[in-house]
């Protein structure tokens, strides 16, 4: 194509984007669109959903109308279960924009939906033995020593001897994890089915070589990429960092495996590549029947993006829970959306942070219909990466980033005490546990905070 042929097709399309704003602005497209000059998406690329059908010829014809390139496939099409046609990236010509190439492939048939690749990020910022000496107040109950009534209770499920099960499987869907810190290693699942370093597909997937998880931003096999890694390796020690070992912190569950999916690089991650992570997990448990419970989200930010949902709800399809953070905007999420906590899917649980006095935790969202429950999101010590000479440590910090993990923990407790629970039965018992809590009082859905001692 020629510079003024692609000049002209660029005038076209804004023209018929104009043309066509009373008719684009209903439903989830226009949602789409009214957010794009405030969210942080990929200038260059879009996500098209074509329909269940739609030949190659067919695919080439819709591409052709914004001269866009196809990437890469974002589905998996053995993952994919759910009947729908591919969804594709695609690259968008210089100069075309993404509202224009939105519109342009819209308009043809073949073509079910389309939608920018957002841009996400983790709900967390750092402020600077833990459990013996007090720190480590999101674990305490009103009856532990020490003791605070506003933590999970996580203390009194240990006391009972409900420590967690190595059978329960947990995702962290976040930035790496260092899977060989001295309080995480035992814990970080192992793929049964793959065979570590022969540079092989061994369990269909599509991916080689995935022992312990897999690294859709750099789109390898390496889930730990150095100390940048550290707020996954935090949100995995709150999960499941090894107790009663006499060193560090400890997690909800003593026990329990947990699969690292970084999508969360250095700029952030997009939604293709969470779309990725949250379908590797399905697919996992339906391939490998895996005791696949939870993913922990402690991340958000992006726009509304229906793939995304239709991912979650593929995965709330096998029985995975979503755990996702409310965000660190001081905001009401029923007025504003956050995603992907906002999505309506019957698998996720919203999670808001609370401090150790009880209180809502200035930066954290709230929302009467939108946000499920608190949990300790302030002042909380987990793992993080180490200095060269000390390559293993520990740190504080705030956000709901912090608030989730301890949910997903309780998630993987309930299911080692109750096996065979149901999503639908562990999420009911985790919103039936929460403790009223006036800060939380009409700001959640159950106006109350985690409270696992009656596991």
């Amino acid at each position: 194509m020629t510079p003024s042929s692609a000049s002209r097709l660029i005038r076209v399309l804004l023209a018929l984007f104009a043309s066509h704003v009373a008719a684009f602005a209903q439903g989830k497209s226009a949602l789409v669109v009214a957010q794009l000059a405030t969210v942080p998406h990929v200038p260059n690329e879009v996500l098209v959903q074509y329909r269940a059908g739609a030949t190659p010829a067919q695919k080439s014809a819709a591409l052709a109308r914004i001269s866009g390139t196809r990437d890469s496939n974002v589905v998996n099409s053995a993952w994919r279960r759910d009947g729908l046609g591919d969804l594709d990236l695609v690259r968008l010509p210089p100069g075309l924009s993404v509202a224009a190439g939105i519109l342009g492939l819209q308009s043809d048939s073949a073509v079910a939906f389309a939608e920018p690749n957002w841009i996400y990020q983790h709900f967390a910022t750092s402020n600077d033995p833990y459990y013996t000496n007090g720190s480590l107040w999101g674990m305490y109950g009103s009856s532990s020593s020490p003791g605070n009534q506003f933590g999970s209770g996580a203390a009194a499920a240990w006391a009972a001897n409900k420590t967690g099960s190595s059978s329960v499987v947990i995702g962290i869907i976040d930035e790496g994890v260092q899977i060989n810190h001295a309080d995480l290693a035992a814990n970080i699942w192992m793929n049964p089915v793959e065979i570590a370093g022969n540079r092989k597909d061994d369990d269909g997937n599509g991916l080689i070589d995935d022992v312990n998880g897999w690294d859709f931003a750099g789109n390898n096999n390496s889930v730990y990429d150095g100390t940048a890694d550290d707020h996954g390796t935090h949100v995995a020690g709150t999960i499941g960092a090894v107790g009663g070992n006499g060193a560090g912190v400890a997690g909800v569950c003593w026990n329990v495996k947990m699969i690292p999916v970084k999508f969360l690089g250095a700029t952030g991650g997009t939604t293709a590549n969470a779309i990725k992570a949250v379908d590797y997990l399905t697919d996992l448990k339906t391939r490998h029947n895996l005791n696949l419970v939870a993913s922990n989200n402690s991340w958000g930010g992006g726009g509304f993006s229906q793939f995304l949902s239709d991912a979650i709800g593929r995965a709330n399809s096998a029985g995975i829970l979503f755990i996702a953070a409310a965000g660190n905007a001081s905001s009401n999420n029923d007025a504003v959306a956050n995603y992907p906590s906002n999505y309506n899917q019957p698998n996720i649980i919203a999670v808001a942070a609370i401090t150790s006095s009880g209180a809502l935790a200035s930066y954290s969202n709230f929302g009467a219909t939108q946000v499920d429950i608190g949990a300790p999101g302030s002042g909380i010590w987990s793992t993080v990466p180490g200095s060269r000479k000390t390559p293993f440590s520990y740190a504080s910090y705030n956000g709901t980033s912090m608030a989730t993990p301890h949910v997903t923990g309780a998630c993987a407790l309930y299911a080692s005490i109750n096996p065979g629970a149901t999503a639908e039965q562990i999420r009911t018992a985790i919103l039936n546990s929460a403790t009223p809590t006036s800060s939380l009082s009409g700001k959640t859905v159950t106006g109350g905070r985690l409270n696992v001692s009656g596991f």
